[in-house]
């Protein structure tokens, strides 16, 4: 614990929000497993453009599985967010919830749980690029051919 200026004891954050986890051995160990059911059902909600739905299915995944691998599933679920956000109109939560989608998953690319992960993380980048572009006042004029579809290799 460090102290602040005020000399009170400022309680450790367990894991910084804004800051993907380093890539550890649990992370290279753990991509090796299969995908849990979960996962493939909130891929595939995403797939179909069902976004919320992704983001219910994703989020009790997130909050239920263990250690840093649990990233994964944010990274995948904040990217949908940002799909989300784009549908609906909302230039900044698409922007905002994009980026931080992939820097999330960051730490388990190139592939983890057979999900693509590098691929993701360049489609959500290349839409985030695409917003950026047209600006707030063109949001509705973005290719939705953009939105990123999450590959899922057969086998590890």
């Amino acid at each position: 614990m460090s102290d602040t200026a005020s000399g009170e004891p400022q309680a450790q954050r367990p894991y910084n929000a804004r800051r993907p986890p380093p890539r550890d051995t649990e992370i290279i160990a753990r991509c090796a497993d299969p995908p849990p059911p979960e996962l493939l059902l909130g891929i595939e909600q995403f797939n179909q453009r069902e976004y919320f739905e992704c983001h219910e299915t994703l989020e009790a995944l997130w909050n239920r599985e263990p250690g840093t691998i649990r990233v994964l599933a944010k990274g995948i679920l904040q990217v949908g967010v940002g799909c989300y956000h784009l549908l609906r109109g909302n230039h900044r939560g698409a922007l905002l919830k994009l980026a931080s989608g992939a820097d999330y998953l960051e730490p388990f690319a190139p592939r983890c749980r057979r999900v693509q992960v590098a691929q993701l993380i360049a489609d959500a980048r290349r839409l985030h690029a695409e917003i950026v572009a047209l600006g707030p006042e063109r949001l509705g004029e973005v290719d939705h051919s953009l939105l990123p579809v999450i590959q899922v290799s057969d086998h590890e």
